[in-house]
């Protein structure tokens, strides 16, 4: 099972791809209705070893419950200001859901905007609100865009949009 990435709660809008819903909603499922229980079991068990004082069975099931709640609150929020990011899509312009091949100093380079809950820059998925998403979104081909962050600016070209 594929983890969404998520480590804030915040109120905006959550962009995500039908498949990234699609496996918000699974693992929202899969913990609320089998990692709940299988983590009462092992409660319930490390209970019944007696003294909870000095008891790591418990202690650690305790851990694991706390942890998991939290990621079912955050998938939660997550679910409830999602907006899910057409399949079909314009390609006059840069928007979410776009791959989008830039030509930079370094060379070329391939990348899907996606929101921040699915962003994997090693899987050449870049989130819309990181410095290079921000810049891109709104570009036409042939267009140079600058893109600035925390440490350096630079400018990339959008070669192509698809």
């Amino acid at each position: 099972m594929t983890k969404i990435k998520y480590s804030v709660r915040n109120p905006k809008n959550t962009y995500l791809t039908p498949h990234g819903l699609s496996q918000a909603k699974t693992e929202l499922e899969y913990l609320k209705k089998v990692k709940r229980l299988d983590i009462a079991e092992r409660i319930r068990q490390a209970r019944e070893y007696g003294d909870l004082s000095e008891n790591s069975e418990y202690d650690s099931a305790v851990e694991d419950q706390s942890l998991m709640e939290t990621r079912i609150g955050e998938l939660e929020d997550i679910l409830k200001s999602a907006k899910v990011i057409a399949e079909k899509h314009t390609l006059d312009f840069v928007v979410i859901g776009s791959t989008v091949k830039i030509e930079m100093e370094d060379g070329i380079d391939e990348f899907t905007i996606v929101g921040r809950v699915e962003a994997d820059p090693s899987k050449k998925r870049i989130s819309n609100e990181s410095p290079l998403g921000m810049s891109l979104l709104g570009a036409k081909k042939g267009e140079e865009v600058e893109v600035t962050t925390p440490i350096v600016k630079y400018k990339c070209k959008v070669l192509e949009i698809k």
